[in-house]
């Protein structure tokens, strides 16, 4: 992870925590996230999909910056059927040190 941009170290830092207050903050009021081919458009589209995701905790197992973001692979270990799950998938399409615009996650 020590390869990763501050922007998504930050991300995988907080995304795990209860404190989602600090993670919704590191979205765009506009900010897309794609999830199991589920798009949610706007802050409060992102608060709702978060709402009733179990905390988890992320192992970092590869980045890779490309022309078409950062991606992030990693294994994800929490209280949900199939923990641990390796291989998620998180391309980072926008984002700069200031905030995420667009988020994909995928297996």
């Amino acid at each position: 992870m020590d390869t990763a941009p501050d922007m998504i170290r930050r991300y995988f830092a907080l995304a795990g925590q209860p404190d989602k207050d600090a993670y919704f903050a590191l979205f765009a009021d506009d900010a897309v996230v794609e999830d199991e081919g589920r798009s949610h458009r706007g802050i409060q589209a992102i608060r709702e999909w978060r709402r009733d995701t179990p905390l988890v905790s992320y192992e970092i197992t590869d980045v890779e910056d490309s022309p078409a973001g950062t991606v992030v692979t990693a294994t994800i270990s929490g209280d949900f059927p199939g923990s641990p799950f390796a291989g998620l998938r998180f391309r980072f399409e926008d984002y700069d040190d200031a905030q995420i615009r667009k988020l994909r996650i995928a297996p």
